[in-house]
């Protein structure tokens, strides 16, 4: 049994991830730690653990000296300093958070506002999105856990832009999330009255994923692709649906699309391609690792509609590190992670 632990266990996703790996049969939750919650026993938090768990929240430092595979579910700017003492205790780290999701230091600081600690440490990291990087994760100490929004999109795409069967110049994202997309913190856009009821977009044109689904789709494309993505928050709990419209080339038809989409995804265990003529829900995919992908074409045949659906707390979070864990320790992928959506 490999020990794993949790530095940031106690927000959405580090709880999430936390639930989830309560249920896998080869590793065992050796340590977490919270710093806002240092001291404390976790099934005090979240009165779901009760008589399931009762770690305490200890120290990132004993976390690191405990495991053998560390997540790290922290705001950004934060797991650095962490990777780097994990790798010098030949350690494992998954980073949940954006710290080494953007290859280039120049658009962290724009973006994020902050500069590489080390940066021969990135060099060292790979992207963790399993069905672009499956490989490379196998065999690396540093994974890169991809975000919420830029998963459900780099899925949608991926067949079309592996085959050059798109135009790249006017890809347009639109995407809907759930509420704990914004994070366990209080803010107004999150508070009860201003979210229930209420349907609105956000950091429209300028939201931090936009250089991680450019960068995501270049490297899948071979290619620099730009693309204009708007993300909007739900009244939900959570989930992701994003809209993705393009042009296709070489006046493919719809039938011929679908069968690229059956063909590249079919040994894919968490992706499923929707039969023509129904659509992908967000329900569908709900507490399950799964991404469900639709496809529609509007009145100008050369024009296609994605929908892609996954569930942003699991595939866009906490289920896809698993994936990743799974990965590195040489494990099936779905080990712990075949868990089947409610019917409501």
């Amino acid at each position: 049994m490999s020990k794993v632990g949790i530095i940031g266990a106690t927000g959405y996703v580090g709880i999430e991830l936390l639930r989830l790996l309560l249920t896998h049969p080869l590793v065992t939750v050796e340590a977490i730690s919270s710093s806002s919650f240092k001291g404390e026993e976790i099934a005090s938090i979240y009165k779901i653990l009760i008589n399931k768990i009762n770690l305490i929240c200890e120290n990132p430092e004993n976390v690191i000296e405990k495991c053998d595979v560390i997540f790290t579910a922290l705001p950004h700017g934060l797991s650095e300093k962490f990777a780097l003492k994990a790798l010098e205790r030949k350690k494992k780290i998954i980073d949940l958070g954006a710290d080494f999701r953007l290859d280039s230091e120049k658009d962290y600081q724009q973006w994020y506002g902050k500069n590489f600690i080390n940066s021969d440490l990135h060099k060292l990291s790979v992207y963790g999105l399993p069905e672009l990087n499956r490989k490379k994760i196998k065999n690396c100490s540093i994974i890169a856990n991809p975000g919420c929004y830029p998963t459900s999109i780099a899925l949608a795409l991926m067949p079309l832009l592996k085959n050059s069967l798109i135009k790249t110049n006017n890809v347009i994202i639109d995407s809907k999330s759930g509420a704990t997309g914004a994070g366990r913190g209080l803010s107004l856009k999150s508070h009860y009255p201003e979210l229930n009821e209420n349907f609105v977009p956000y950091n429209i044109g300028c939201h931090r994923h936009t250089p991680e689904i450019e960068q995501t789709l270049s490297s899948i494309a071979g290619e620099s692709i730009e693309v204009t993505f708007t993300p909007h928050l739900l009244p939900i709990n959570r989930g992701i649906l994003s809209t993705i419209y393009c042009e296709t080339k070489n006046n493919l038809s719809l039938k011929s699309i679908h069968q690229i989409y059956d063909e590249f995804y079919k040994n894919e265990k968490f992706l499923q391609v929707l039969p023509l003529n129904t659509t992908a829900e967000i329900k569908n995919v709900k507490y399950s690792n799964n991404c469900q992908i639709s496809l529609h074409e509007n009145y100008r045949k050369n024009k296609l509609i994605i929908i892609s659906t996954i569930d942003n707390m699991i595939k866009g979070a906490a289920g896809q590190a698993i994936q990743n864990l799974n990965l590195i320790l040489g494990l099936n992928e779905d080990c712990g992670l075949n868990m089947i959506s409610p019917p409501f």
